[in-house]
């Protein structure tokens, strides 16, 4: 019994050396700290700058004049629109998912879990190339939309067609992990109390995941306004009518006009600053939601 205490005694007198030991010395956390702001510095915050600089270069009557000509209001219409088009769909889509992946078993489950990855492991540009080859001129169903005088590619449809591929794993992915961690005892004793499927789900799993599915809603929504590969493929370029923003952008900076070029790019930009502070927001009110649920249990006991 004494050889046991001193042996404890003799552990917990050396933990303090032992963890100053694996401790980092205070020259390599600030080498660290450089290297991390110098690579933002380089790679985010310089080109972000450079931005806004070369947008407001020639002054803000040249700045607004680029984002009110008519063909920079198409294309941010047109991008909005398409995001409003996507995004829902693809909660609707990702809760189901979710919902199905973490809560059943059945056949077929890890093909569905695959499938969802799809889009993060092929190009969007051969995504945008699928398209075409399914509904273009030349495609699968090509010949049978044009004599129903059907337009899906170079037309809005397509746009958002390959929006949608693109961007719907973000919100499955981000509820998928989310659902099963929280298992489905909850789900299962408001079953057991007599709640109906849409009352179990509206009163006991969106409230659970409420904050997993608004950032990947977040998500869906900053990469369905910034993508440019798919829908480039399937837009036509089309101006004022099937170019988006990024679209325009590539334009704009193709034909040498750099000054509204850079003006869009700073709206995309400003657009995305924006989806990173909502982000952020929405990070910190989950983490406040999460103490104050671990509080209000640890006050219960």
């Amino acid at each position: 019994m004494a050889g046991a205490t001193a042996s404890r005694l003799g552990t917990a007198a050396h933990a303090p050396a032992f963890r100053h030991g694996i401790d980092e010395a205070p020259w390599v956390r600030h080498a660290l700290i450089a290297v991390a702001v110098l690579f933002l510095s380089l790679f985010l915050f310089l080109p972000l700058a450079a931005v806004f600089y070369e947008a407001l270069r020639k002054g803000l009557d040249t700045y607004w004049a680029a984002l009110s000509e008519p063909d920079a209001l198409a294309a941010i219409r047109l991008t909005l629109t398409v995001a409003a088009i996507a995004v829902p769909l693809n909660l609707v889509f990702g809760v189901v998912a979710a919902w199905c992946i973490a809560k059943f078993e059945f056949p077929g489950k890890s093909l569905l879990t695959t499938l969802i990855d799809l889009p993060f492991s092929v190009s969007p540009v051969i995504s945008g190339l699928i398209y075409v080859l399914l509904f273009g001129a030349q495609g699968w169903f090509g010949p049978w939309l044009e004599a129903h005088d059907i337009k899906i590619m170079f037309a809005v449809p397509g746009i958002v067609l390959a929006t949608i591929f693109v961007t719907f794993p973000f919100v499955a992915r981000e509820l998928i992990p989310l659902m099963q961690s929280q298992g489905s005892e909850e789900e299962e004793a408001a079953i057991v109390l007599g709640a109906s499927g849409w009352q179990t789900f509206f009163r006991v799993t969106l409230p659970n995941i409420r904050w997993g599915l608004l950032y990947g809603v977040i998500l869906c929504n900053a990469r369905a306004m910034g993508e440019f590969g798919a829908v480039s493929v399937v837009s036509g370029h089309i101006r004022g009518l099937t170019n988006t923003m990024p679209l325009h952008v590539e334009i704009l900076y193709n034909e040498y006009n750099f000054a509204a070029a850079f003006a869009v790019a700073s709206l995309l930009a400003l657009l995305a600053l924006v989806t990173l502070a909502i982000k952020t927001l929405v990070e910190h009110r989950a983490q406040a939601a999460q103490a104050g649920e671990r509080g209000d249990g640890g006050a219960a006991h």
